[in-house]
């Protein structure tokens, strides 16, 4: 989850940086959903694996997956014209969260929603990040399912 959350951000200052296409306020919401997945791959990592852990991280991961689906399916409906298209120029943050003027190199909301580039074969970033979101809630689901499934017919996997 750390290579794929820290792709997603890369992917998408790829595409800030060297493209030219400037991020939209929903645009940067999905940003901090990827960077979230990236963060908990990372505290995965570090923390000790048991039970409380492993669970709580893929509570975690489930829900920035379905975070970064339902801001991936909003832009998706903004650029065919079926979402209400409303957008603003601001990430409309609290002020003990304010990314956008923390780093505004890598959260600052530069454009109004219209569409999301193509990705390749005709694949828009909504479209893409919409089946990397499923992908990660399967994955999380799946994960969580063996988790339990693994309590529950050996005890002892809770202590190791």
């Amino acid at each position: 989850m750390l290579a794929l959350g820290g792709g997603m951000f890369a992917a998408a200052l790829y595409w800030q940086y060297a493209l030219g296409d400037d991020p939209c306020q929903v645009c940067i919401q999905a940003r901090l959903w990827a960077v979230a997945i990236a963060l908990i791959g990372a505290l995965m990592l570090v923390l000790p694996s048991n039970l409380g852990t492993n669970l709580g991280g893929l509570v975690l991961l489930l829900a920035s997956s379905v975070g970064l689906g339902e801001r991936s399916y909003y832009l998706y409906e903004i650029e065919n014209f079926r979402g209400d298209g409303s957008c603003q120029f601001t990430l409309g943050m609290p002020n003990w969260f304010a990314v956008d003027r923390w780093f505004p190199a890598l959260f600052e909301v530069r454009n109004i929603c219209s569409y999301t580039p193509e990705i390749a074969f005709g694949v828009s970033m909504a479209e893409a990040l919409l089946g990397i979101s499923a992908l990660i809630i399967a994955i999380s689901v799946v994960a969580g399912w063996r988790l339990i499934t693994a309590l529950r017919f050996n005890p002892g996997y809770e202590n190791a």
